[in-house]
């Protein structure tokens, strides 16, 4: 299996601020991970967007995925009570 490019929306920088640094280690080791296997075991699609999840602790990592050009694209990266809301 080909392995996939990941990138990073630029707000991700943002969310990942806000969090202690042993999870900010735990959550990146997660996305290094999406780039062998974006749909591995515990990977759930979003119902109302083209949108995928993974859970890391109480995180949850949002992302894409460009089959076309091998991408897995992260899009939001915030608590589980707090990242699916809008605002």
């Amino acid at each position: 299996m080909a392995k996939y490019k990941v990138t990073f929306k630029k707000s991700v920088v943002k969310d990942l601020r806000g969090i202690a640094k042993q999870d900010v280690k735990r959550i990146l080791s997660r996305i290094d991970a999406l780039a062998e296997d974006p749909r591995a075991e515990g990977c759930i699609k979003l119902s109302a967007q083209e949108r995928y999840r993974v859970r890391q602790g109480v995180y949850r990592i949002v992302y894409e995925i460009r089959e076309e050009v091998l991408v897995v694209h992260v899009v939001k990266i915030g608590h589980r009570a707090r990242v699916y809301k809008s605002n």
